[in-house]
């Protein structure tokens, strides 16, 4: 059994509960709320799990693990059937650099805490917060486009989603949300429809979960 501390909205939570019930592992979740007392991933207990002071974490065998894309990669090799992953080499390639374009390049730009900044020291308004937000996601989902034309079928995995599918769907959420322009991405969106058909996705979207707001 594993813990995972997270919150409702965070897109790298999300991320980890979407892989979890794709590969059907049991886990019970502890909320961390970003937003509440000035923020609970800053407490000092909850710091000393993470000194990043950011969620997702997981607790497995009394041990905390941090980094959402890290955590993918243990599940994965504690938890090898069903694999998120293709089998080729060059398509693990492919499948971990989409995931990283999405972890790597567009949610450091637009988490909470650069959106806080943005306003609180740089004196950003709401229209330029958004325009920011808006800007980044809309760039960097248009290279994740480019790269869906290399879908092997209807998923990542063929007739199957996986570790693209957990990182994707969490960032297109986002996008809505924040109302980006989605009409150069339709085949995210498409493939994003796909995935929320699933029970795995359906169950681990923000509204399902114990601390949706």
């Amino acid at each position: 059994m594993y813990t995972l501390f997270g919150y409702w909205r965070s897109s790298a939570s999300y991320r980890l509960r979407i892989a979890l019930n794709l590969k059907g592992v049991p886990y019970d979740q502890e909320v961390v709320h970003l937003v509440r007392d000035g923020g609970e991933q800053h407490q000092a207990s909850f710091r000393a799990r993470n000194p990043h002071g950011l969620v997702p974490v997981l607790r497995a065998d009394d041990r905390d693990l941090t980094q959402s894309l890290a955590i993918l990669e243990f599940l994965e090799e504690r938890h090898p059937e069903p694999s998120l992953l293709p089998d080729s080499a060059f398509d693990r390639a492919w499948v971990r650099a989409v995931a990283q374009t999405i972890a790597c390049e567009i949610h450091p730009l637009n988490n909470l805490r650069v959106l806080k900044y943005l306003v609180t020291e740089l004196g950003a308004s709401e229209d330029a917060k958004l325009g920011w937000y808006r800007h980044w996601v809309e760039q960097g989902l248009a290279v994740v486009e480019s790269h869906l034309a290399r879908l092997p079928g209807d998923f990542s995995l063929g007739d199957r989603p996986g570790y693209l599918e957990a990182c994707l769907v969490p960032q297109v959420y986002n996008a809505r949300r924040f109302q980006c322009d989605l009409s150069q991405c339709p085949a995210a969106v498409a493939l994003d429809g796909r995935c929320n058909e699933l029970d795995a996705f359906r169950e681990a979207a923000p509204e399902r979960q114990p601390d949706a707001e």
